[in-house]
């Protein structure tokens, strides 16, 4: 079994679990000295992800989730998240809500540019996750609902990924 920190797309658990049938929710935590940024490329369609942004200030926190899952399954997660195609992994100590302290993995961006807004599907998925597991309201209002998001033009694309809120 392995600890991995979600704090985007995958927090919506629906969609991890397409990707990892094994995860399961251990804890809402929170990542310090790292702040939530949507500048990561996307490989796949040009439209920007999640990342966490190292930035060594103790007040910046990136709130996420933490989920146990079977190692045999990390490969398929590295895939999903295109892992050595934007993305790295790196170990992270973070804290749940309570207290407790985790180790766990997760994924950072390598690949970044600014200027880029994401899809307002791929948004929606990180706002479900974050409404999923109840992340603090002031960080969800600041950090993922403020964030301007685009229509995505491939349409089949957009109805695909809005299908996970139908099944």
């Amino acid at each position: 079994m392995l600890l991995y920190f979600s704090y985007g797309s995958n927090m919506f658990t629906p969609r991890l679990l397409k990707r990892v049938p094994s995860a399961q929710v251990i804890s809402v935590a929170q990542l310090n000295s790292h702040r939530l940024k949507f500048h990561k490329i996307s490989k796949k369609d040009g439209s920007a992800k999640c990342d966490i942004e190292k930035t060594n200030n103790p007040d910046d926190v990136v709130y996420g989730v933490v989920f146990r899952m079977l190692a045999s399954e990390k490969p398929e997660l590295d895939k999903a998240e295109g892992l050595g195609q934007g993305y790295n992994e790196k170990p992270v100590s973070i804290v749940g809500l309570n207290g407790e302290s985790f180790n766990a993995v997760t994924y950072y961006a390598t690949n970044i540019d600014s200027s880029l807004k994401p899809y307002d599907w791929y948004k929606e998925h990180v706002l479900r996750g974050a409404n999923e597991h109840k992340l603090p309201p002031d960080y969800i209002k600041s950090f993922i609902e403020a964030i301007e998001s685009i229509a995505d033009l491939d349409t089949e694309r957009e109805k695909m990924e809005q299908s996970i809120y139908h099944s």
